[in-house]
């Protein structure tokens, strides 16, 4: 089939498939003597398999290793659990994270009068976040930024 096809079967789109390959994360395709890609069942099934780590928020090179680990027979399950483990921890920093931000921002955003004057604690605070009177909204919340 070719990438239009395989990218319906698949649900991964032509131009993630050929950056996929790009960058090595999947092996090049077959190609026609006229140079279209083509794909047989077993690429569909590694690019489904691809498309599911990324739905889940895995990296590349996390995708790289779990990928390694699928073809290998012959792997530890505890080397797939420690990948997902990993990924886990991120997530839950990341979601940390974004509490955090919200937090601030709804704090922010309830002191703000919304009216036509020009004071904002908004802007303020984005322009200054110690706003000049010590360490600041991040700080009072314990706001980490997103890695």
């Amino acid at each position: 089939m070719n990438i239009g096809q395989a990218s319906k079967a698949s649900g991964v789109s032509s131009k993630m498939i050929r950056y996929y390959e790009q960058i090595g994360l999947i092996s090049p395709a077959h190609r026609t003597e006229s140079s279209y890609r083509t794909y047989a069942d077993n690429d569909i099934h590694t690019l489904r398999f691809v498309r599911r780590a990324r739905d889940l928020g895995f990296s590349v090179e996390q995708m790289k290793e779990l990928l390694a680990l699928w073809r290998d027979r012959s792997r530890a399950s505890s080397d797939v659990k420690a990948i997902a483990l990993e990924h886990i921890a991120e997530l839950e920093r990341k979601a940390a994270a974004i509490q955090e931000m919200t937090k601030t921002l709804k704090y922010l955003v309830n002191h703000c009068h919304g009216d036509d004057r020009p004071d904002c604690p908004i802007i303020e605070e984005i322009a200054n976040p110690s706003g000049g009177k010590g360490p600041g909204i991040n700080a009072l919340f314990g706001v980490a930024a997103l890695k």
